[in-house]
């Protein structure tokens, strides 16, 4: 007897304040068959199961797991699945504004609109990377983590797959701003803070901003926020405040969330640090 597994396609759209002006999906297809259209921004497409084919400047494309089905913007392209099972992928729609000042940003100099290539991009650290910034998107985390994902995904994929050349430019020391970062990444570490508005304080780009102080300081600029709140409910524990009180009051999401960094820090539990 032959068995026949049902396959619903299934599809989340959804936008972030993290990046402006654009959409993101979540889906997973089997039946669907896209008419040949066109985006005014950027389609970026990360295949996470399966594969995908599209036709595309003349040419039909597949992107397996791992791939990127870039389509640059205004140019007419379809897709269905390539493989029997379907496929699922985690997809932005950056406009092309906001890839352009992010390619400006790199150089340090204005660039033209960033061009991709023809066909699907097989790059497994860049699909990653891309992969784990639409995660964060997705699950609306720290928003300093997530933004700070998001550029640096979207950097190395300007870095390495933009026709025209976006070479990164040298960084100079600045000891000011930098010094000025930490006073506010450590001002009020309960409020969300976005990478953009920390940039934005001492007058850089996001990118610019995220590599001077990691590279200055030795840790991106979350995980060095994360440390202050750490060291601070280090304090406030000893003076015999509960774990869940404490997690509320330096910021983190839940008490798990907090216990698993405070352990990772300090080889215990929160709560054993209380004894």
């Amino acid at each position: 007897m032959t068995t026949t597994t049902n396959f619903r396609d299934n599809a989340r759209l959804w936008r972030s304040p993290l990046l402006p002006d654009a959409e993101l999906l979540t889906a997973q297809y089997y039946a669907q068959e896209f008419a040949p259209h066109w985006h005014e921004g950027f389609s970026i497409p990360v295949i996470q199961t399966g594969a995908q084919s599209y036709r595309y400047r003349g040419a039909r494309c597949i992107a397996g797991v791992g791939s990127i089905a870039a389509i640059n913007p205004g140019e007419i392209h379809t897709g269905e699945r390539a493989t029997d099972n379907g496929w699922t992928y985690r997809a932005f729609y950056p406009s092309v504004a906001w890839m352009q000042a992010l390619a400006s940003s790199m150089t340090g100099h204005a660039m033209d609109v960033p061009w991709l290539p023809d066909d699907a991009i097989h790059d497994i650290e860049v699909a990653a990377k891309l992969g784990a910034a639409h995660r964060l998107l997705e699950a609306q985390a720290d928003a300093l983590m997530t933004e700070s994902a998001l550029t640096e995904a979207f950097a190395l994929l300007l870095a390495r797959y933009a026709r025209n050349r976006v070479q990164t430019q040298s960084l100079l020391p600045d000891a000011i701003r930098v010094e000025r970062m930490k006073a506010l990444l450590a001002d009020d570490v309960s409020t969300p803070l976005p990478l953009s508005a920390l940039a934005a304080a001492v007058g850089l780009s996001p990118f610019y901003a995220a590599r001077l102080f990691s590279r200055t300081v030795g840790m991106p600029p979350h995980a060095w926020r994360n440390q202050v709140r750490l060291n601070r409910a280090q304090a406030l524990l000893r003076r015999g405040m509960s774990v869940t009180e404490v997690a509320a009051e330096q910021g983190f999401t839940d008490q798990s969330h907090f216990t698993r960094h405070f352990k990772r820090a300090f080889g215990v539990a929160p709560g054993r640090w209380q004894m």
